[in-house]
C-alpha cells in the first residue's frame, strides 16, 4: 500500500494529467493532479479493471500477429502478453534477437522490417508505447530494475478477501481470466522460413543432406536430366524406364540388366533399328554400355601345325600368356597342316580359354582350320557368321594350298578374318602372288549380310568389302639371303631390333612394290624367325637340306578408316616345339562403330557340346592336379636309425 501511494505521489509531483501525450500508456485517464492524493490501491485496481464489454471482447478476439494500438489501461499480464506476442512475430520474421526483449533504450528493436504494411505499423506502435512506458517507470522508480513493481505484487495490493473469494460472476473478472495468455519460455530455434526442399542450400548446410538427394528428388518428379552427372550415369539413364522404384535400383546397383516394359516387349520386333535409335540391339546406346571407348580387343594366332598327331600338353602359353594384362574379347586361331582330329584340336582350345569363352564359329579347308571363339555376354550382338573357301592348288581335290573366309558383323562393324597357305620354295614369288590374287577374286563374302559400306567395295577385292580385316597364315615368303648370310646376321647383337634381316624379306619388298597385299599393313617384328626348327629344339634346321631361317608366319590388317585397328602386340610363342613352325601371335584394337537392327543376328547361337565338353575336361584336369597335391602332403619318407 506504501509503495503504490509513494507511486501516485510521484506522478502528482511529475505534473501528468490526463490527456497528455507524455502520460505513460495512459495509467492515469480518469483522475486529475488534485485527486492523486486520494487515488487508493483499490481505486487504482477498479480502474485497471474498468474496461467497457465491446473493448474487452475486441481485445480478446484480436489475433497476436495483428495487435491495435491500447486506447485504456490494460492489465499487466496483458502487457507482459503483448510483448511476448510482438517478439514472437519478430522472430517469424526472421529478426529475432533476445538483446532488442531487453534493451532499455529500445535499440535492438527488430520491429522496422514489418513497417511496409498495417500489421507492423499497429506492432511498432504498440511496442514503442510499452517500451516508453517502461522507461518512465525506470526514471520514477530509479535505475534498479528490483524497485519496478512486478504482475504479482500489483495482485498482493489487492485487498486479501477480494484475492481468496472473488466473484466468478462478475465479468470483469472473466474478461480478466479470459485475456491471461500463458506462453512458454522463448526459446531460441532456427528460422522457419528455410524451404524443406533438397535444393535448399541453408537446410543442406544445416542438416548434412547428401546431395545425391537431388537426384532422387529429380526422379521422383519424372525428370532424368539431373541424372546426367557423369557418362556413366547418363548412358544407363537412357535405357531406364520412369519407374521410380526401378530408377533408384538400377542407380545404386549399376546393373547391366535393364528393366524391360511390357508395351516395349509387345511391339519391340528389332528389325528395324536406328544407328541411333533408343532400345536398338546394336546402336550406340547398347555399344555404349559394353565398350566405353569403342575398343575390342582381338587376339590372332596363326600357326603351322606340320600335321602332327600329338598337341602340345598346354596350351595356355598360347592363348593366355602371362604378360597379357587382359584376355581379349575375340580370339581367332588358324592353323596350316593342322592335325589329324580337329575335334580334338577345338575342344583343347575351349578347355584352354575356360567358361568365359564359346566357340561362335568353326570352318575348315582340308587341313586349313580356322577357329572363332568370343566372350559368351558378347554372342547377341554378333551377325551370322559366313564363311568361304579358296584352293590354289591345280588340281582342287588336294586341299593343302589355299585359303578359308569367315565374315560376320560385329555391332556396326564388318569383320574379315582369312588364314591362309601359300605354294612353298624359296624362289617362288611369283607363285605367291598368284595364289593371294586368286584368293581375293574367288572368296565369295559377304553373302547375305549388307554391306556397311557398299560404295568402297570392289568387286573383284573381297578385301574392300569389310571396315577391318586380317589376314594370316604362312606366307611362305623367305630371306632372299643365304643361309650363312642369315646367320652372320643373328649372330650379331641384334636385340629387338630386326631390320637387318627385314631389308632381305621377301613379302615385305612386295608389298613395298604394291604387288601383292594392297593396303595392308604389319605391326613391327621384334622376334626372330620363326621357320624352320628341329622339332623340340631351339635349333634352325639341321637336315641336308639347310633351309634358310625366314618369316613365313605372318599377320597382316588393313582398314576402311585409318587407324581403326591398332597393334598392341605382334611375338611368337617360344614355348611351344611340336612343330617346325613357332606360333604367331597378334593383340589388336579395333574401334567399333554402332549398326542397324536391319541384320540377320547370329541369336546368341555357339557350339554348346564342344563348350561342355571343355568345361568338363578344364574340371577333370584341375581335380587330379588338387589330388596330386593333396597326395604329395601327406606322403612322408620313412628312415631307419
Amino acid at each position: 500500500m506504501d509503495t503504490l501511494n509513494g507511486v501516485s505521489s510521484q506522478l502528482v509531483n511529475k505534473g501528468w494529467s490526463e490527456g497528455t501525450k507524455d502520460s505513460p500508456g495512459g495509467l492515469i485517464s480518469e483522475k486529475t493532479c488534485s485527486d492523486a492524493e486520494e487515488y487508493t490501491c483499490a481505486e487504482f485496481c477498479n480502474d485497471t479493471l474498468r474496461f467497457s464489454t465491446e473493448e474487452m471482447e475486441h481485445v480478446g478476439n484480436a489475433s497476436p500477429y495483428s495487435p491495435e494500438h491500447p486506447l485504456l489501461p490494460k492489465p499487466p499480464a496483458l502487457i507482459k502478453a503483448k510483448k511476448i506476442s510482438s517478439a514472437r512475430l519478430r522472430r517469424r520474421n526472421n529478426k529475432a534477437s533476445q538483446e532488442s526483449l531487453t534493451d532499455p533504450t529500445g535499440t535492438g528493436s527488430s520491429t522496422d522490417s514489418l513497417q511496409d504494411d498495417g500489421v507492423g505499423q499497429a506492432v511498432s506502435s504498440s511496442s514503442t508505447s510499452l517500451q516508453n512506458g517502461q522507461d518512465s517507470m525506470n526514471g520514477l522508480l530509479g535505475n534498479d530494475p528490483r524497485d519496478v513493481p512486478s504482475s504479482r505484487d500489483l495482485e498482493g495490493s489487492v485487498s486479501e478477501p477480494e484475492r481468496k473469494n472473488p466473484d466468478l460472476s462478475d465479468p470483469r473478472v472473466q474478461r480478466m481470466k479470459s485475456s491471461k495468455i500463458r506462453l512458454s519460455p522463448l526459446q531460441h530455434c532456427p528460422s522457419l522460413a528455410v524451404e524443406l526442399c533438397p535444393a535448399s542450400t541453408s537446410l543442406k548446410s544445416d542438416n548434412q543432406i547428401d546431395r545425391d538427394c537431388e537426384d532422387y528428388d529429380a526422379v521422383g518428379k519424372g525428370g532424368l536430366e539431373r541424372l546426367h552427372r557423369n557418362p556413366s550415369d547418363s548412358r544407363l539413364s537412357e535405357t531406364m524406364v520412369s519407374d521410380n522404384t526401378s530408377l533408384n535400383s538400377m542407380k545404386s546397383s549399376f546393373s547391366v540388366l535393364n528393366p524391360i516394359r511390357p508395351r516395349d516387349a509387345r511391339n519391340r520386333s528389332f528389325l528395324e533399328g536406328s544407328v541411333l535409335g533408343h532400345g536398338a540391339l546394336l546402336g550406340a546406346g547398347e555399344l555404349d554400355r559394353y565398350f566405353p571407348e569403342r575398343q575390342f580387343g582381338v587376339y590372332i594366332v596363326t600357326w603351322n601345325m606340320q600335321g602332327e598327331k600329338e598337341l602340345p600338353a598346354n596350351l595356355d602359353d598360347l592363348l593366355l600368356p602371362m604378360d597379357a594384362e587382359i584376355a581379349q574379347d575375340l580370339y581367332i586361331i588358324g592353323v596350316q597342316e593342322g592335325c589329324a582330329d580337329r575335334r580334338e584340336w577345338e575342344v583343347r582350345l575351349q578347355e584352354t580359354l575356360g567358361p568365359y569363352y564359346v566357340m561362335l564359329y568353326a570352318a575348315a579347308h582340308g587341313v586349313l582350320y580356322l577357329s572363332i571363339f568370343i566372350r559368351r555376354d558378347l554372342i547377341w550382338f554378333c551377325s551370322e557368321v559366313e564363311q568361304a573357301t579358296v584352293t590354289t592348288r591345280i588340281i582342287s581335290q588336294i586341299k593343302t594350298k589355299g585359303a578359308v573366309g569367315v565374315s560376320f558383323t560385329f555391332f556396326g562393324t564388318s569383320f574379315l578374318f582369312i588364314t591362309s597357305h601359300f605354294t612353298s620354295g624359296d624362289s617362288k614369288v611369283y607363285e605367291r602372288i598368284l595364289d593371294y590374287n586368286k584368293i581375293i577374286e574367288a572368296l565369295t563374302l559377304p553373302k547375305s549380310i549388307p554391306d556397311t559400306n557398299p560404295y568402297r567395295s570392289i568387286p573383284s577385292d573381297v578385301t574392300t568389302r569389310f571396315d577391318e580385316v586380317f589376314w594370316f597364315g604362312d606366307f611362305n615368303f623367305r630371306l632372299g639371303k643365304d643361309r650363312a648370310g642369315v646367320e652372320a646376321i643373328m649372330k650379331e647383337n641384334l636385340g629387338s631390333e630386326m631390320s637387318p634381316l627385314l631389308e632381305h624379306d621377301q613379302l615385305s619388298m612386295e608389298m613395298r612394290e604394291g604387288s601383292i597385299f594392297k593396303g595392308f599393313q604389319e605391326a613391327p617384328i621384334h622376334f626372330l624367325p620363326t621357320y624352320k626348327f628341329d622339332i623340340g629344339f631351339d635349333v634352325y634346321d639341321t637336315t641336308s637340306k639347310q633351309r634358310t631361317p625366314s618369316y613365313t608366319d605372318r599377320i597382316l590388317y588393313r582398314s576402311r578408316q585409318r587407324d581403326d585397328i591398332k597393334a598392341v602386340r605382334y611375338t611368337c610363342c617360344s614355348s611351344i616345339k611340336t612343330s617346325d613352325h613357332r606360333p604367331v601371335m597378334g593383340i589388336f584394337q579395333v574401334k567399333l562403330q554402332p549398326g542397324r537392327d536391319n541384320i540377320p543376328l547370329g541369336a546368341g547361337q555357339f557350339d554348346r557340346d564342344l563348350y561342355l565338353e571343355g568345361i568338363r575336361r578344364r574340371i577333370t584336369r584341375e581335380l587330379k592336379w588338387k589330388e596330386a597335391m593333396k597326395n604329395q602332403k601327406t606322403s612322408s619318407v620313412c628312415s631307419i636309425s
